[in-house]
């Protein structure tokens, strides 16, 4: 099911042991769309100190009661590497946390999150990962002294600031960003919330991180590769309704670009051919 980031500000993270905070911001992936991690404040148990929780380390969400169970203690919290989040997240900050924390990184393979671990991974499996994981690089840091960091430079984003980015058509202004939805099971980002309400009264459409030709961080910008008609004539956005897979359906149709369920589904089923063991040889 996909979910507005603005409605899931300010809910509960719950570690395995009590209370961490509350989430303020995400930061995504401008390259993948896909939200690596949340910005949590942890009130005054860590003196209003703002943290990062991983999805990986997410498990089922409870929507009623506004709470994101999460696998890691409130210890493991307190002694995880103390990020700034009012400065860009360097690429070192990222691997030292990762690595904290036991999670493999999350640049340089396919798809949206590599190196065999993934947000909603039963608890079981994430804590058999973990710890195998921990002793790896243990041995891996006892043996060069530091851990392999490839280079890159850092592709954060918060979709706070996102918000009220200035949306540019092939021929002319559009509107501006209002939301994002993502995906609960993988944290994607699945579309842009767009208010063109300046040209047309009341009137919300959703784009595709695919649509997007260019944005300019500095401007506040977007420019998508579509017209102004071509958003206009699109299926209209109703934020009090459920977005399922027909109306997602009918709005890739519009736009005639197929749904990311279909090559993330190869994906998958590739991914899954790669990792079965051979089948053994017929007896004869």
């Amino acid at each position: 099911m996909l979910r507005n980031t603005q409605e899931l500000e300010n809910f509960s993270i719950g570690a395995t042991d009590g209370h961490i905070g509350h989430v303020k911001d995400f930061y995504f992936d401008d390259q993948a769309w896909v939200i690596r991690y949340f910005v949590v404040d942890t009130g005054t148990w860590l003196s209003s100190r703002k943290v990062l929780v991983s999805p990986v380390a997410v498990g089922n969400p409870n929507w009623v009661e506004k709470v994101l169970p999460v696998m890691i203690t409130k210890q493991q919290v307190k002694d995880s590497p103390d990020i700034d989040t009012d400065k860009p997240v360097s690429r070192q900050q990222e691997s030292d946390f990762l690595g904290y924390y036991g999670y493999p990184n999350y640049w340089g393979g396919p798809g949206l999150w590599e190196g065999g671990i993934y947000p909603n991974m039963p608890p079981q499996s994430h804590k058999e990962f973990v710890s195998t994981r921990r002793d790896t690089i243990d041995s891996a840091h006892a043996e060069t002294g530091a851990l392999d960091i490839r280079p890159g430079n850092p592709h954060l984003r918060s979709t706070n600031a996102m918000i009220g980015y200035h949306i540019h058509a092939v021929d002319g202004d559009i509107g501006h960003v209002t939301a994002l939805l993502v995906d609960e099971m993988t944290w994607a980002i699945r579309y842009l919330v767009v208010d063109s309400s300046n040209w047309w009264l009341g009137h919300r459409v959703l784009l595709m991180p695919s649509s997007i030709k260019a944005i300019d961080w500095s401007a506040s910008a977007v420019t998508v590769d579509m017209t102004r008609q071509a958003l206009r004539d699109a299926p209209p956005y109703d934020g009090g309704t459920v977005m399922d897979r027909v109306s997602e359906i009918r709005l890739h149709e519009h736009h005639n670009t197929p749904g990311y369920w279909v090559s993330e589904k190869e994906h998958e089923a590739a991914r899954s051919r790669k990792l079965s063991p051979p089948s053994s040889l017929p007896r004869v």
